[in-house]
């Protein structure tokens, strides 16, 4: 095995210098369909220098301007359980950084009022401009950002061998009614609606690329029902920070997370896989299970995707692309 690891999806090397992540926020936007729970996606693109290609959620660094008490007047109270993801003005910047990066990414924006797909596409256009355009605009329009119904879920910080750290955030919201979303065309390359268990089938044929935390939240949500269970689900998960770390394993490289052999941190902060191995080039994700009596990892899938695929089936894949991608 070579001492440093290759590229794929993750620019990892264990003998770098190690950096300061820098804050970041993640919006998991999920609806509620005549076939079960969708998620809201983009695909990154090709060219990115930070996951290029790869299928995630809408977010992105928190921004300088995301900390200016100016949002305060245009936007509702964060819900209590945002205070625990940072001191001081953090809670203030990582609830303007979710919508404002939503916004940018997929045209949706959360407000306290009703906002039309066509009205988020004007109000992107006047991000550009500026964050003080932003908060003229929703003035005129009598809106305020509705940071209320984010639900903080998740904090991951990239792995310490990785050349570019972030410590993300992840809130879960309903997606607003009328806003479908679009994506931006220069960060992203495609954007849908799907169900998680479609989305992890797609990963497990390797027709797509997940990193670790957007395949375990996919894997959190591929068994749930609906909105409403989903929302309180995430409001009871531990917001303590995950920090990921790269080990070498059997003639490769696996990511561990706390709870894993492999990890400093011996307890486990999160159900599902303890590690993410890399096979090709993607990471696969493992449970290591000594109480299996085997030397053997144990790969991992949602209860609903196991059921199906021991039927010999899985249910009717469906993408709802969005308009800029429809018949992609």
């Amino acid at each position: 095995m070579s001492n440093t690891p290759p590229r794929p999806l993750l620019d990892l090397d264990p003998n770098r210098p190690v950096s300061t992540p820098t804050d970041a926020a993640t919006l998991v936007l999920i609806r509620d369909t005549d076939t079960g729970l969708e998620v809201f996606c983009v695909r990154r693109v090709v060219s990115s220098r930070f996951m290029g290609g790869a299928v995630v959620f809408p977010g992105g660094k928190v921004e300088t301007g995301d900390y200016d008490s100016a949002w305060q007047s245009v936007m509702l109270p964060p819900g209590p359980r945002v205070a625990e993801l940072g001191d001081a003005d953090m809670p203030l910047a990582l609830s303007v950084a979710a919508c404002r990066e939503c916004l940018e990414e997929a045209a949706i924006l959360p407000v306290d009022g009703v906002l039309s797909h066509d009205d988020a596409l004007v109000l992107r256009d006047i991000l550009t401009q500026s964050p003080a355009e932003l908060r003229a605009a929703l003035v005129a329009r009598h809106l305020r950002l509705n940071v209320e119904a984010l639900v903080p879920f998740a904090r991951w910080v990239t792995p310490a061998a990785e050349r570019r750290r972030f410590d993300a955030r992840f809130f879960m919201m309903r997606a607003p009614d009328g806003q479908h979303g679009v994506h931006d065309t220069y960060e992203t390359s495609q954007c849908f609606w799907e169900r998680p268990a479609d989305l992890l089938a797609r990963w497990n044929d390797g027709a797509i690329q997940l990193a670790p935390p957007t395949h375990h939240t996919l894997w959190t949500l591929a068994d749930v029902g609906s909105v409403d269970e989903a929302l309180a689900t995430a409001a009871q998960r531990p917001l303590k920070a995950i920090n990921p770390l790269l080990v070498a394993a059997d003639e490769t490289w696996a990511i561990a997370l706390p709870g894993d052999p492999q990890h400093s941190e011996p307890e486990r902060l999160i159900d599902g896989p303890t590690r993410y191995v890399l096979r090709g080039d993607q990471w696969r994700s493992r449970h290591s299970a000594p109480d299996l009596h085997s030397a053997d990892d144990v790969w991992t899938f949602p209860a609903s995707l196991v059921a199906a695929r021991s039927r010999g089936h899985l249910p009717e894949p469906r993408h709802r692309w969005c308009h800029a991608t429809r018949g992609a």
